[in-house]
């Protein structure tokens, strides 16, 4: 994959002078940029403006992105302006980097502020906020593109865009394909675990170009049992399913609609792999991106929705080194788009935003005061989920003892026991006593050595309900670090929404996450 540089662009769509005024008589909302639409349900009239509908649309979704996780990548790539380590850094993400450090899509043109409350809580999960992204409807936490009630059914903006447009449509994310966020850009379901039913959408929706990981639920049952799995019922709708990357290479438009998943899926889940733990050899979110490009590129336009959904997984488990190379790995996607737009700067429209936050990440910590020092993170080597595959799982089976489970800890997360720090260890990464007897308790209870269960809210505020051994290990790595999280769910905090190219500005401003449909559909004259 090759990577490219950082284009920094400032540009400016204006409106006419009578647009505005007739608008503003009238008491209408306006939004630069949009064209006419009949009103929405909640009395917003969008005024027409003097750009064209793009006719090039990438969405891009980071799955539990907000402020903190945009701010800490930058931050950290800032934390190595000086580092010896910051020229390989540049080598590996010179597409986010200019010499502020600054990520690509936070230069972008359009700014805004999306608020993500669902019907049931101020701390939504993805299927609802994704179903507000993707219709501008409200509904309850774990409901992909319906009502309350869960009997009326919301079309989506890709089905629109493919039915009134005649755009192709394809579907990215570093996750599962029938996962929340990707799901509710083609599905209809009551329960976002109903997955099953929501691949058989995904094939029945036609969408040219599908790229991610494997299907959670690949088995299709009818009333004797199993009959195959969700890629015999797309092959016979008429997809190419491809699960191999030399097959992905080949793969062009003369192939119509395909299925790409990943050939080297995370162990456990089936997902593409964490970017701290993926080979070089391995593809990235942003090589999907640009076989997206290639397999939807058409005379009448596209739409692609792309997701960096690991983002979310890894502020589930608070692990900031894995969150923030997920970020730089979502923004090399989007660079994809960036390169694109350059090529067709009067077609296209990119917005970049996020569905929630994930896990109330925080840059500051109590213990490091006023400072941070955020080239610790540096220092881990694996993702949470790797560490607890090929190492944590074994220390049991072993009988691995609390010294051998140190020499792990130095060597994958750069953590010293006292006993075996040198002259030259970085006093910073030296474990207290403290957090000595912390990574004793984790150890303890991973072998199962606890004579007491201890109390319940107790071990999941420690743990919440991860390996306790990789939680603690994150933890203690990263309020050193000056980084820290208040859960292992989801928060209320609002979400930046970035836009580059036709009719960004329309998405300034501070508003509910439901606008973000609004705002697209009004630039692309959809009913």
């Amino acid at each position: 994959m090759k990577i490219r540089n950082l284009v920094k662009r400032s540009l400016c769509v204006t409106m006419s002078a009578a647009v505005l005024l007739g608008a503003a008589i009238a008491g209408e909302k306006i939004f630069p940029g949009s064209t006419l639409r009949a009103e929405d349900g909640d009395g917003t009239t969008y005024v027409a403006g003097n750009t064209e509908a793009p006719k090039y649309v990438f969405m891009f979704i980071g799955d539990g992105l907000s402020y903190p996780q945009i701010q800490l990548a930058s931050d950290y790539l800032g934390a190595l302006a000086d580092d010896d380590e910051q020229a390989a850094l540049k080598k590996q993400y010179p597409a986010v980097l200019d010499g502020n450090e600054y990520l690509n899509f936070m230069k972008f043109e359009g700014v805004g502020t999306a608020i993500t409350y669902d019907s049931t809580s101020f701390c939504p999960d993805s299927a609802s906020t994704a179903t507000s992204l993707s219709t501008g409807f409200k509904t309850y936490s774990g409901t992909i593109n319906m009502d309350e009630s869960g009997t009326v059914a919301y079309e989506t903006i890709a089905e629109k865009v493919k039915e009134q447009l005649g755009y192709k449509v394809g579907i990215v994310t570093s996750v599962n394909l029938d996962h929340a966020t990707p799901a509710a850009y083609y599905a209809h379901q009551k329960s976002r675990n109903d997955y099953y039913k929501i691949g058989l959408e995904l094939v029945a929706s036609g969408f040219e170009y599908f790229a991610g990981g494997e299907f959670i639920c690949n088995k299709v049952t009818d009333g004797d049992g199993y009959i195959g799995n969700i890629h015999d019922v797309a092959e016979q709708g008429g997809y190419k399913v491809v699960t191999t990357q030399a097959e992905a290479e080949q793969v062009t438009a003369e192939d119509g609609k395909v299925i790409l998943i990943t050939e080297q899926p995370e162990v456990g889940t089936g997902a593409l792999s964490y970017e701290l733990d993926r080979e070089e050899k391995e593809w990235a979110l942003a090589d999907y991106v640009e076989k997206g490009i290639e397999v939807l590129d058409n005379e009448n336009g596209f739409f692609m929705m792309v997701e960096g959904g690991k983002v979310d997984w890894a502020c589930h488990a608070n692990d900031a080194a894995s969150t923030v190379n997920d970020v730089l790995a979502f923004a090399d996607a989007v660079q994809v788009a960036i390169d694109f737009y350059e090529e067709h700067k009067d077609e296209t429209l990119i917005v970049v935003t996020g569905d929630h936050e994930t896990g109330g990440l925080t840059i500051g910590f109590v213990t490091t005061k006023y400072d941070t020092f955020l080239e610790n993170l540096k220092n881990q080597k694996i993702s949470y989920t790797l560490y607890d595959a090929e190492y944590a799982a074994k220390y049991k089976e072993n009988n691995a003892s609390f010294k051998e489970v140190l020499r792990d800890v130095e060597k994958l997360f750069g953590l010293v026991a006292p006993e075996n720090a040198t002259e030259t260890t970085d006093a910073r990464l030296i474990l207290t006593e403290y957090e000595m007897e912390k990574l004793q308790a984790a150890y303890n209870r991973q072998m199962g050595k606890n004579t007491k269960a201890g109390n319940a809210q107790q071990v999941y505020e420690l743990y919440g309900g991860y390996q306790p051994l990789s939680v603690t290990l994150t933890h203690i790595l990263n309020n050193k670090s000056g980084v820290s999280f208040t859960s292992t769910s989801h928060t209320g905090l609002p979400v930046a929404v970035l836009a580059q190219g036709t009719g960004a500005e329309s998405f300034n401003g501070y508003y509910d996450n439901t606008e973000v449909y609004r705002k697209l559909a009004a630039l692309l004259d959809i009913q």
